[in-house]
C-alpha cells in the first residue's frame, strides 16, 4: 500500500490524510465542483474531480471514484464515513478492481448493512436484541395485531441505511399504518430500499457503543465505550468516553456481547457495535456500524491509539500489535460535533463564507477541521463544520474544559450550534451524567440563542471580508449584494 485515495471531504478526510502522511503514505483527494476551493483539496498530494456538486454525481458515483482512484495511480481506497462507507456495493467494486477496501469485507459490511440480518446474526452469537417484527405483514390490519404483540410504543425502522432515516416512533394504534408508509417512503429515497420492520420502542434509553478492532488473523479486541446519548433527530451531536453510566461489570459484559457480533461476521478493520441501555441496566443491540466512526476521538483520546493508523495497518495485513489485556483507559473525553446550522431557526443550514475562524487550543484540546478563513460553507452537504474534543482526568475537569474550549471558538460570516452545545455541557442534568436520549426534548427545548456582542476587531475583519467578496460581482456579473457584511451582520454572532 503506497497511495490512498480518500472517498470523502470536509474534516474526515483531512483526519485520514494526516494518518496517511504519519504512516509515509501518498494521498488522493477527490473533490466535486462545490468543493474545488476546500481544504481537503488543498491538503492532499493531489485531487482529482469527480463531478457536479450533487452527491449522486459525485461522492456517491462508485464509478467515478474507481476512475479517480485508477487516474491518481492510488492502490487502496479509504471512505471516511458517510457517502458509501457502509456501501457493501462499493466495498465488493474496490475488491474486484484489485484495490485495497480500508475497511470491513463486503461481505462483513451487507450482513450488517441490512438491520433484520443484522439482528438475526446477532441473536445467533448470544447478544440480546430489543422485540421486533422483522417481517411486518402487507395487510395494515394484521400490522396492527403484530405490534400489538410488541406493545405499544413501537418504533419503526428502515431495515437498511441509519442515521435517523426511515423511522418513526407509534404511540398507538392509529398512527401505526402513515408511520410505516412515510417511514418506508422515506428509506426508499434515501437508501433505495423501502422495507422497513417493527419494534419495542425503549423510552428515554441510553445509546452506548463498543469500539471494535480486527485483524485478518483472527483477533478482535475492544476498546470500551463511548456514550452518545445526547441526540437530535436521532442524531448524535455530544458523545463521551467512558459512560458514567457503566460500572464495569456492565462494561465488561456489554464489551463481550460487542466481540461476539463482531467475530460473528468475521470482522476486520474498525467498526462499532452500538447499543441501548434501559433504566434498569439492560443492554439491547441496536446496530453496527462497519466503518470509523465520526466520535472516534474520544476514544483516541482515552486509549491512546490512533484508529485511522490501526485501520492503516490491518488494511495492509498486519497484526494487531496488541490484545485486550494491554488496553488501558485513563481519564475522560468529550466530542461536540460543530456544524452550520440555527438552533433558534429548526436548525436550519446556514451555509456562508467563513469572515473569522478562531479554533480553541491550549492542552487536551483537539479539533478536527474541515475549515479556513474565507472558505464557502456549501449548502450541498452535510452541515457539519468541524469536532471539538477534549481530554481530562476526571469528567467534571473535561465538562470545564469543553465549555471553556467552546468559549473559545469563533466563527463568524454563518451561524453555528456553538450556543447551544455550550447550553448542553453547561446544563446541570448534563454535568451530572443524567443523559438518555430525549435529553435535549427534555431540557433544551425552548432554547433560544443568548445575546452576544461582537468586538470591533470581529466586525472589522467580518467587513473586510464581505467588502472582498462584494467587489467582484456575483454570478454572470451580477454585484454580490447578498453577500455584503450589512446583509448578512445579523447573523454573524458567536455561537
Amino acid at each position: 500500500m503506497r497511495r490512498v485515495l480518500i472517498a470523502n471531504r470536509g474534516e474526515i478526510a483531512i483526519r485520514v490524510m494526516r494518518a496517511c502522511e504519519e504512516a509515509g503514505l501518498d494521498t488522493v483527494a477527490v473533490y466535486s465542483e462545490a468543493d474545488a476551493a476546500a481544504p481537503h483539496v488543498a491538503r492532499a498530494g493531489r485531487a482529482v474531480c469527480i463531478g457536479p456538486a450533487a452527491s449522486v454525481e459525485s461522492y456517491l458515483s462508485i464509478e467515478r471514484l474507481l476512475e479517480a482512484a485508477r487516474s491518481a495511480g492510488a492502490d487502496a481506497i479509504h471512505p471516511g464515513y458517510g457517502f458509501l462507507a457502509e456501501s457493501a456495493r462499493f466495498a465488493a467494486a474496490v475488491e474486484q478492481a484489485g484495490l485495497i477496501f480500508i475497511g470491513p469485507t463486503s461481505a462483513a459490511i451487507g450482513a450488517m448493512g441490512d438491520k433484520t440480518v443484522a439482528r438475526q446474526t446477532v441473536v445467533a452469537a448470544g447478544v440480546p436484541v430489543v422485540p421486533a417484527i422483522e417481517q411486518p405483514a402487507a395487510d395494515p390490519a394484521e400490522v396492527v395485531a403484530q405490534a400489538r404483540s410488541l406493545g405499544f410504543p413501537i418504533l419503526v425502522k428502515a431495515a437498511a441505511g441509519g442515521g435517523g432515516k426511515g423511522m418513526r416512533i407509534v404511540r398507538s394504534e392509529a398512527e401505526l399504518a402513515p408511520a410505516v408508509e412515510a417511514a418506508g417512503r422515506e428509506a426508499g429515497g434515501a437508501f433505495g430500499d423501502p422495507r422497513v420492520f417493527l419494534e419495542r420502542y425503549v423510552e428515554r434509553p441510553r445509546h452506548v457503543e463498543i469500539q471494535i478492532l480486527a485483524d485478518a488473523h483472527g483477533n478482535v479486541v475492544h476498546l470500551g465505550e463511548r456514550e452518545c446519548s445526547i441526540q437530535r433527530r436521532h442524531q448524535k451531536i455530544v458523545e463521551e468516553a467512558p459512560s458514567p453510566a457503566l460500572d464495569e461489570d456492565l462494561r465488561r459484559r456489554m464489551a463481550e456481547a460487542a466481540v461476539a457480533a463482531a467475530r460473528a461476521v468475521d470482522y476486520r478493520n474498525a467498526g462499532t457495535v452500538e447499543f441501548l441501555l434501559d433504566a434498569g441496566g439492560e443492554f439491547y443491540f441496536l446496530e453496527m456500524n462497519t466503518r470509523l466512526q465520526v466520535e472516534h476521538p474520544v476514544t483516541e483520546w482515552v486509549y491512546g491509539i490512533d484508529l485511522v493508523r490501526a485501520q492503516l495497518r490491518v488494511a495492509a495485513g498486519e497484526q494487531l500489535w496488541f490484545r485486550q489485556q494491554d488496553v488501558r483507559r485513563r481519564g475522560h473525553a468529550i466530542e461536540c460535533r460543530v456544524s452550520a446550522e440555527d438552533p433558534a431557526n429548526g436548525f436550519l443550514p446556514s451555509p456562508g463564507a467563513i469572515a473569522l475562524l478562531r479554533e480553541p487550543q491550549g492542552p487536551g484540546i483537539r479539533v478536527d477541521s474541515g475549515l479556513r478563513q474565507g472558505y464557502e460553507v456549501p449548502l450541498f452537504y452535510d452541515p457539519m463544520l468541524s469536532k471539538v474534543s477534549v481530554w481530562a482526568e476526571t469528567r467534571a475537569a473535561a465538562c470545564d474544559r469543553m465549555s471553556a474550549a467552546l468559549r473559545d471558538y469563533v466563527i463568524l460570516g454563518c451561524t453555528t450550534n456553538l450556543a447551544f452545545l455550550s447550553a448542553v455541557v453547561a446544563h446541570p442534568a448534563y454535568r451530572a451524567g443524567e443523559t438518555h436520549t430525549h435529553f435535549i426534548d427534555e431540557h433544551l427545548a425552548a432554547w433560544r440563542p443568548p445575546e452576544r456582542k461582537l468586538d470591533a476587531a470581529a466586525i472589522a475583519v467580518a467587513i473586510e471580508s464581505g467588502r472582498r467578496r462584494g467587489s467582484g460581482g456575483g454570478a454572470a456579473g451580477r454585484p454580490a449584494v447578498e453577500d455584503t457584511p450589512w446583509s448578512t451582520l445579523g447573523r454573524w454572532r458567536l455561537g
